[in-house]
């Protein structure tokens, strides 16, 4: 926070995140001799607060706390609103960082040219050694939790979510992403 550097930070549906990092976990570091952790059990864990990092909303709301407090210094992003609306969070992105496009730049599509090269299906197309692409780039789908997760599981996450992040002014931007 005391140096030069500019942050990014992207944010991402809580039930969507869930159930991309529990498919990296399982997919991504087997430990031999014993089985991948269930969904249900990740699920417990989350929902407890249980994870490498922290619980999940105490470094969303850092962020976003953070943000709001030096809007120079941090981008808060939220991945649904990139894929919504790609050019825009480009723009916005290049102005933040300080090189915001030209009238001739965005006249003659550069914009669109690096949206849709940085674009989700592009990059999982990149040529990458020594790691296996399938566990980075799995789906990039908004609202693919609904294909693992119960009703009931959602309800419990976006509720637990809803409490951590009450008066943020977050919370009503992430819930919504759960519906």
């Amino acid at each position: 926070m005391n140096s030069n550097c500019c942050i990014v930070y992207m944010c991402r549906n809580p039930l969507d995140q869930f159930i991309s990092q529990w498919k990296f976990w399982v997919n991504g570091f087997p430990i031999e001799g014993k089985e991948p952790p269930s969904l249900h059990d990740t699920f417990e864990m989350v929902c407890e607060g249980i994870k490498s990092f922290g619980p999940i909303w105490e470094h969303v709301l850092g962020y976003w706390k953070a943000s709001k407090e030096q809007p120079h210094k941090i981008l808060f992003l939220k991945y649904e609103d990139l894929k919504e609306d790609i050019n825009f969070y480009v723009k916005r992105l290049t102005s933040f960082l300080g090189y915001p496009f030209s009238e001739d730049e965005e006249k003659q599509g550069v914009m669109k040219e690096i949206s849709k090269f940085c674009s989700f299906d592009n990059i999982k197309t990149f040529e990458v050694k020594n790691i296996k692409k399938d566990i980075f780039y799995r789906k990039g789908e908004v609202g693919d939790w609904k294909n693992c997760l119960t009703a009931s599981m959602a309800k419990r996450l976006e509720k637990i979510i809803e409490e951590k992040l009450s008066g943020s002014g977050l919370n009503s931007s992430l819930s919504c992403c759960c519906k």
